[in-house]
């Protein structure tokens, strides 16, 4: 007998009675079916990461690494068409499981199996490609050349496309925000990104497809304007000796590192210290030592251009997630570290490679394209070679060269059908073994015979030639004994240039398309461009000689070099005795070497404003000096961008002074603010003071160079151009330090 009939056998209880019972009941019975609901529901979902979905691309002939979460110790189950893989969550609720290796077909269907059920349709094997970089690969197909056209018969289904949303992070992620394959089509292509999917990607991808007859993935992973340090991950910079200071730093900021735990424990240790000190403050009431500063260099990235930012949001996510390999098209946002670049792309490279577990990982990147950058026009020529220089120092790596296809008023070329192209071309040569030219010719070696040079190419086959039918350009020779690089007459013979010049008796050093503007027309048989190199031994030149024909006419009065710059002025040389003849122009050259070697210069010459050699230099109290004029005719010579370069300007200000000087502008100089340091400043005492020797265009409201506060040694204020941020003339900039080399010439032109 149940309650409810117990209750219901005797005559004395109520209706009212039986119900409350019978409410009692299901009140119970309720609660533990909800217990058990949430007991079940508590259990994690099998999980995958957003890079793999319907749709996907699988790549052939890799083992299938799949990847996810789960509960921990969680069983998990996949199928791919017949193949069969287990799995088991570790305790953090991690597992990996890896399919056996399959040829390119399907579709198939992937299905995992835990707590719950995970299928995948659609999905084929083929080929994987990564597509990174900056804004030249992240330029969507709408934006380039014939753009409407291209979306229009973008029609490919076995091509599928996915898109890595723009996220960098302070810290690795293992998972994206979001993400979705899709099929290639003129609706999908045309997606998101700027002007969708990279063209440069679509069009490599095209034409592997085309060439291939497989299904071509594509992963775009692309922000415009970034440089290569934040794509790079932190076992990358480990890789390469140069970068050393680069990955200790990185090291510093990861609070997984040994580094940064020490770190962090010497500055606890000094935060206990500081505590204790602060206590007997407080019960002596006295003051409080200062607090220690968290230190700087434990702090994460904490910008998009920090080293690892980028790596840490786009692309850890998404490895070990199967690839070929990665094209990548970027440079511009590192265009001043010379050199370097050839570290870091070694880095990034061989830090993705190291990070996918596959050392022989195909990277094929694009040479970036001739552009007005402005500055001095051959540091392009400096990064070209770097990049030359990777693929050099890198196995299995290849250049795309483009100088051919660039637009000297666009930073961003439209034919990026042309880049896929040769792109393609590299993977179809070097990882697919199809018999096709990848490259344009290559420089292999130089001969001098007698006054001519010869220069020897490989991918020659079938000989050179001129892509537009004209006479070669842009090859440069340097005499042994005289002068600066001059241009070059150039003719073919075979695999092989001939250069000569009437105006180099003994031609020793050679350099081609060593310029941001070169567009050179020396190709191969398959109408591949060469790309920019310099060869043989350069002659010491002088900077002013070689970039400054003026100076012929002028005599050397003193030669300083600025690492010396002190309250007393010794200069290394003094040709004040030797120069008798009266003069009627001035002229002062500066150069500037930054930490990466490039230099800035900066040539500027101008009607005599004094007689008195003594007054041309450091205007010291010693000296005498102290101008603050118009001067004449002046003639400006400058690789820094913005300087406006000419003969016979007619703005010309100088303000030369030991003293103390303030911001009024009380001479009323034309264009001068009165609030900022510039070209309208009011000395003031002490004579004996801040100093300043500033030469400058009011017209232009240009700083031509600034040399202040020489007293302060390394931390005087130098500079060519205006000051990018806070005073123009570069007054407060303390910045003498900062530069690896400084030299100041003072010239004079005897009448």
């Amino acid at each position: 007998m149940d309650l409810n009939d117990r209750y219901s056998s005797n005559p004395g209880r109520t209706t009212a009675t039986s119900l409350l019972g019978r409410r009692l009941c299901w009140t119970l019975s309720l609660a533990c079916l909800l217990l058990a609901g949430l007991i079940q529901n508590s259990r994690a979902e099998v999980r995958l990461p957003k890079v793999f979905g319907s749709h996907m691309v699988i790549q052939q002939s890799q083992p299938v690494l799949v990847w996810g979460w789960a509960d921990a110790g969680e069983q998990i189950e996949l199928t791919l068409g017949n193949a069969t893989a287990k799995a088991k969550a570790n305790e953090r609720g991690e597992w990996k499981a890896s399919l056996p290796a399959m040829a390119a077909g399907g579709p198939y269907v992937l299905r995992v199996k835990g707590s719950n059920t995970i299928t995948f349709e659609d999905v084929l094997v083929g080929e994987v490609w990564l597509c990174s970089g900056q804004s030249n690969m992240e330029m969507g197909i709408g934006s380039v050349q014939r753009g409407t056209e291209e979306i229009a018969a973008a029609n490919y289904p076995l091509i599928r496309l996915f898109m890595v949303p723009n996220r960098w992070t302070p810290e690795p992620q293992s998972d994206l925000e979001s993400g979705e394959w899709k099929l290639c089509s003129p609706e999908s292509i045309a997606q998101g990104g700027w002007g969708g999917f990279s063209a440069a990607g679509y069009f490599f991808g095209r034409e592997l497809h085309q060439k291939l007859g497989v299904g071509v993935g594509l992963i775009d992973a692309t922000w415009g304007g970034t440089c290569s340090q934040s794509w790079t991950p932190p076992e990358g910079f480990g890789l390469v000796t140069a970068l050393k200071g680069e990955y200790e730093r990185v090291q510093l900021g990861d609070p997984r590192t040994p580094r940064h735990q020490d770190r962090l424990g010497q500055f606890l240790a000094e935060m206990e210290t500081w505590m204790a000190g602060a206590k007997e403050a407080k019960a002596k009431r006295s003051l409080v030592p200062q607090m220690p500063t968290y230190p700087a260099e434990l702090l994460p990235p904490h910008n998009l251009q920090h080293a690892t930012a980028l790596y840490n949001g786009m692309i850890h996510p998404i490895q070990p997630f199967g690839l070929r390999g990665a094209i990548w098209y970027q440079g511009e946002s590192n265009l001043g570290d010379g050199l370097l670049y050839a570290d870091r792309m070694e880095a990034l490279i061989r830090g993705w490679r190291a990070v996918w577990n596959n050392a022989e990982f195909p990277f094929f990147f694009v040479q970036i394209a001739p552009y007005n950058y402005g500055g001095d026009a051959e540091r392009l020529g400096v990064l070209w070679e770097a990049q030359t220089f990777a693929t050099q120092r890198v196995p299995n790596s290849g250049m795309a060269v483009i100088n051919d296809i660039g637009d000297l008023k666009d930073i961003h070329p439209a034919n990026k059908q042309e880049v896929g192209r040769r792109l393609a071309l590299l993977a179809l040569a070097k990882t697919y073994g199809s018999n096709v030219v990848c490259s344009g010719p290559v420089f292999k070696e130089m001969k001098q015979e007698g006054n001519e040079l010869r220069l020897v190419f490989d991918n020659a086959a079938g000989g050179l030639s001129s892509r537009d039918g004209k006479p070669l350009t842009w090859f440069e020779i340097i005499d042994a004994e005289e002068g600066g690089f001059v241009t070059a007459q150039a003719r073919i013979d075979g695999a092989s240039v001939v250069l000569s010049s009437p105006e180099v008796k003994r031609p020793v050093a050679v350099r081609f398309a060593w310029s941001m503007l070169a567009e050179p027309n020396l190709v191969n048989s398959a109408n591949l461009p060469a790309s920019g190199f310099r060869a043989g031994n350069v002659p010491k030149r002088d900077l002013l000689t070689l970039k400054v024909s003026e100076a012929a006419n002028y005599k050397l009065v003193y030669d300083l070099d600025l690492e010396k710059l002190s309250a007393q002025i010794k200069y290394d040389v003094d040709n004040r005795k030797q120069i008798q003849q009266p003069f009627d122009r001035i002229a002062y050259f500066v150069e500037l070497q930054a930490q990466n070697g490039n230099t800035d210069y900066l040539y500027v010459s101008m009607d005599a404003f004094t007689t008195s050699l003594d007054k041309i230099g450091i205007p010291t109290t010693a000296s005498g000096a102290h101008f603050q004029q118009r001067v004449g005719s002046m003639s400006v010579v400058s690789n820094v961008k913005g300087i406006v370069n000419g003969i016979g300007l007619g703005s010309g200000w100088i303000e030369f002074w030991p003293n103390n000087y303030g911001t009024g502008n009380k001479a009323s100089v034309p264009n001068a603010s009165g609030n900022a340091y510039d070209f309208g400043d009011d000395p003031a005492d002490p004579a004996d003071g801040y100093g300043c020797m500033q030469v400058h265009n009011a017209d232009a409201k240009q700083t031509l160079f600034a040399i202040n506060h020489w007293r302060e040694g390394s931390k005087a204020d130098l500079g060519i151009g205006n000051q990018a941020k806070d005073q123009p003339d570069w007054t407060f900039s303390g910045n003498a330090g900062s530069y690896k080399a400084k030299r100041l010439r003072v010239l004079v032109r005897p009448k």
